[in-house]
């Protein structure tokens, strides 16, 4: 009920400004709205892309904002009755156009992807197309359970093809866990080639850990069910390294760390797909690029990060 009633105070303040600014556009004809629409017993008038639409009757207003709209009806005996109401995003009319400066429409769609959000998952690198190490690289072994990543995609663009389909970018913060099944760490060696680190100490555990900049390029097609969306995309994400650390924690309970680029690529890409209802995705990702650069790799073999999850978005 405190929702309503704000919501409620909010579209009265409009309306006042409203019925003032009406009386003043007359005056000044350098005030603009997206649209205006004027008959003998009608106004009707939209400002932003769905922000605000204000549509006056010969006996009701009917104001709204987003999925939210009041309605006020003058009864015949006298006084008005007041009611609030509570939209799907498709009670929008998908051929409502609007103009810009140049008097050319522009289609109104309201496709927003999913990609700004938190992910969580499994993280593990591939050498051809298996997860177990070669005999050489025993030490490049994972603790599958205990690799995982990170990230937050803090920044999302969407642009519609229509209401249901469009491109998505943005950029996302991506942290790598890749936790050591034995115990080992790794070390660049002559000429900066991935060598094994073999501790001198017990250790309780070993990490090898990143942190990426990541831009996405992703096509998403979106269908409407009952109140939500299933949406399916798939495309590219790229990256930028920022960091990367080994971290050893010893049996005595002391850490260890090294911070070094542990001569690993400095860009990496690879393909990706998301599935999803609502705001709850699974997601997975494999990076073509290898982790390491060419000829410095553990063994010479080349290691291909992949990773698969699940992610909460922001507009679900």
């Amino acid at each position: 009920m405190k929702k309503i009633g704000i919501i409620t105070l909010m579209l009265i303040i409009i309306l006042q400004a409203y019925g003032q600014e009406t009386v003043s556009a007359e005056k000044k004809e350098n005030q603009k709205t997206d649209t205006l629409l004027k008959s003998q017993d009608d106004t009707k008038v939209s400002i932003g892309k769905d922000f605000l639409t204000i549509d006056e009757g010969k006996d009701n207003v009917n104001i709204r904002i987003g999925n939210h709209a009041i309605n006020i009806l003058e009864s015949l005996e006298g006084g008005s009755k007041v009611t609030i109401k509570k939209y799907n995003s498709d009670d929008w009319d998908d051929q409502d156009y609007s103009s810009d400066d140049s008097g050319h429409h522009r289609h109104r769609n309201h496709f927003k992807g999913h990609w700004a959000g938190i992910e969580w998952g499994f993280a593990n690198y591939l050498t051809g197309n298996s997860f177990v190490m070669p005999n050489d690289i025993h030490y490049m072994s994972l603790y599958d359970s205990k690799s995982d990543y990170f990230d937050i995609n803090f920044m999302q663009l969407s642009l519609g093809f229509s209401r249901h389909i469009g491109l998505v970018t943005g950029l996302g913060l991506n942290w790598d866990c890749y936790r050591f099944d034995g115990d080992n760490s790794i070390q660049k060696g002559a000429n900066g080639v991935i060598e094994e680190y073999a501790s001198p100490v017990p250790l309780k555990k070993s990490k090898l850990k990143t942190l990426y900049l990541n831009l996405p390029l992703l096509l998403e097609g979106q269908i409407r069910v009952e109140n939500n969306t299933i949406n399916i995309a798939g495309g590219v994400i790229g990256g930028v390294k920022l960091w990367s650390q080994t971290k050893m924690v010893t049996g005595t309970g002391n850490k260890l760390k090294n911070t070094d680029d542990f001569s690993m690529n400095l860009l990496r890409w690879g393909p990706t797909v998301r599935l999803g209802y609502g705001c709850f995705q699974i997601v997975s990702t494999y990076y073509v690029t290898p982790l390491f650069k060419k000829g410095k790799s553990p063994g010479g073999h080349d290691l291909c990060p992949f990773e698969i999850g699940f992610a909460l978005t922001f507009n679900g």
